[in-house]
């Protein structure tokens, strides 16, 4: 799920029912789109920078007025209106700043929910193709990072053109008192830009290698928390925290890399400017000394400079914000970019006319009609593998009834087989909306669903029962309750096939088993087949089939496999536990539910 910023007063017309069709054909244009989206603000937006940075200007001169035909004169009359003038300016400059913040950053928020708003429709439509070729963690670092450098790359169309524009109208001025001065001082600005530049250029190019090394970094702990439950079934846990480590550390040389760049660039745009206004100071004050300009003209050159240190730093910020904003927009423009998969000859709405075998020819698993068949497997990714392909995620020559899933529709094709994993996100809002999903169903349905994966001590343990709030991916749970809550949910949807990964790995013994016994007693007549290495869950499969190097070695009951199979003993117990206490608790639970 992708999340926009903090929507702040002001920008309530935002997000739009349609955000309009994206110019994804480069990142440079896909800027330019967004641009375009909001012609109207962004022109207001330019119009207020460029009056605020022009004005900027008017004190000086003003101030300049105040000494000249004010004080050196003495002119009382002279010295009040001018004065008067000042305080009306400063009142001015200081409503048109406001302005000017409050229409940028409508802009910024424009940019940011309209980028959220395309991505998450182009997600959408993306469907099953998304997870083979987006990892979570890169959608997590686009949200976490890059659409709010998009949003800010908008910033140069308000002060950006209001600098420039506030760059020539300084340099009208100045020509106005000495020639020499305006040389100096419009020389002078872009000289100090040339300075800066070399450094922006190479921390642009590492911070973009950093960039993309923290995405993939980010992606990897992404993937390793998805499958963290797997991780410790199969003992790799501490080989991936392993891997890990290495990456992260073989990153930080980096970091620090762009954080000394960093810290040059912010020394020189503090440090320069200044430099240049002291230089500029004792010129002026030198040609004050000659006679060449008057005090009050002195004191206007100091205010010019002092006052286009405005625009420069804003020369500097959109130097640096426009390249960081491309890079950022190349990961938008590389997801919108992403086709789903084709849909043609794919025509098939209605499930078979009688309960059917659905067969995978290349696992040869094949799975009963009616009967709970559980998948074992070696290795983690095989397993999934295969639900993938039983779910028609991945093409294949995947049948049902006798017909390839490849001629379903893939809408239809997902109402009959589901496939359930913990990875399922959920969204926020009532027990019972969250249980239902977007199917309504009557408390008595939804209650029962609960008692079935053991769910019903969360309803009694929240204050408002089925009306209490979750929040997004139900945080204010525990992560076995979530668990539970995911696969009641599964089964309320009561999908003809019914595929779960690893639905108790987050479940204590005693749960595990209550879970597994009531799960197998509710789908008892339909077809389901759950992932797992668990021999609690094992022992109430009707059937078992044990998965070596992605094709299925032996089926049988979980007691023979136990028999005839020593490695699947191996794998399932990994020598840890033993098999008659696991056992005994699983025919405790068994009599219990009874």
């Amino acid at each position: 799920m992708i999340h926009g910023p903090d929507l702040p007063a002001g920008a309530r017309r935002v997000p739009y029912k349609d955000p309009g069709l994206p110019d994804h054909r480069s990142p440079l244009r896909f800027l330019w789109w967004l641009t375009k989206s909001q012609r109207r603000r962004v022109l207001l937006g330019a119009t207020w920078g460029s009056t605020w940075m022009c004005a900027l200007m008017l004190p000086p001169y003003l101030m300049s007025k105040t000494i000249d035909d004010g004080l050196r004169a003495r002119d009382t009359g002279a010295l009040l209106l001018w004065i008067g003038a000042v305080v009306v300016t400063g009142a001015g400059i200081a409503i048109v700043g406001i302005l000017r913040h409050r229409t940028m950053t409508r802009i910024r928020v424009d940019a940011a929910y309209r980028t959220v708003q395309v991505v998450t429709r182009h997600v959408t439509r993306l469907g099953s193709t998304l997870p083979r070729q987006v990892s979570a963690g890169e959608l997590a670092h686009l949200q976490a990072g890059d659409i709010s450098r998009i949003a800010q790359t908008l910033t140069v169309t308000g002060p950006g053109v209001g600098a420039v524009l506030a760059y020539v109208a300084t340099a009208v001025l100045l020509f106005r008192i000495s020639a020499v001065l305006a040389l100096v001082i419009l020389l002078g600005v872009p000289a100090l830009a040339l300075t800066v530049g070399p450094l922006l250029g190479k921390l642009h190019g590492a911070e973009s290698r950093y960039r993309e090394d923290q995405g993939t970094l980010t992606s990897l702990a992404g993937d390793m928390v998805a499958g963290l439950s797997v991780l410790n079934g199969i003992g790799g846990k501490r080989m991936f925290a392993g891997r890990y480590r290495e990456r992260s550390q073989a990153l930080v040389p980096l970091g620090y890399r762009v954080a000394a760049i960093t810290s040059w660039v912010q020394a020189l745009t503090a440090c320069l400017p200044m430099v240049f206004l002291a230089v500029v100071t004792w010129i002026s004050a030198r040609m004050a000394a000659s006679g060449a300009i008057t005090v009050g003209e002195l004191v206007a050159v100091y205010g010019y400079v002092a006052a286009l240190l405005v625009p420069v730093s804003f020369f500097i910020e959109g130097a640096d914000d426009l390249p960081r904003g491309l890079v950022s927009a190349r990961r938008v423009v590389d997801i919108l970019a992403l086709a789903p998969a084709p849909e043609e000859h794919r025509t098939r709405l209605d499930p078979p006319d009688a309960p059917s075998t659905l067969h995978d020819p290349t696992s040869g698993l094949v799975i009963d009609p009616g009967k709970v068949t559980a998948l074992v497997g070696a290795r983690s990714d095989e397993p999934r593998a295969v639900v993938d392909r039983l779910a028609g995620y991945t093409d294949s020559d995947v049948s049902w009834g006798g017909t390839m899933l490849s001629d379903w529709d893939r809408t239809a094709l997902r109402r009959h087989i589901l496939l359930a994993d913990n990875d399922a996100y959920m969204f926020a809002g009532p027990l019972r909306t969250v249980a239902s999903g977007r199917t309504e169903h009557s408390d008595d349905e939804v209650r029962r669903v609960l008692r079935a994966a053991a769910a019903e001590d969360i309803v009694e343990a929240l204050p408002d029962g089925l009306d209490s709030r979750l929040e997004n991916q139900a945080r204010n749970v525990s992560g076995g309750q979530r668990q539970r809550l995911r696969l009641s949910r599964a089964l309320l949807a009561d999908p003809a096939v019914l595929l779960l990964v690893e639905p108790t790995s987050a479940l204590d013994a005693h749960t595990e088993a209550t879970v597994a016994a009531r799960v197998a007693r509710h789908r008892r007549g339909r077809t389901t087949l759950v992932v797992s290495t668990s021999p609690l869950v094992l022992g109430q499969a009707d059937e078992v089939a044990y998965l070596v190097d992605g094709k299925v070695r032996a089926t049988g009951t979980h007691g023979e496999l136990l028999a005839s199979q020593p490695e699947y003993a191996a794998l399932v117990f990994r020598g840890s536990t033993e098999i008659h206490g696991e056992a005994a608790v699983a025919q405790h639970v068994e009599g219990e539910s009874r």
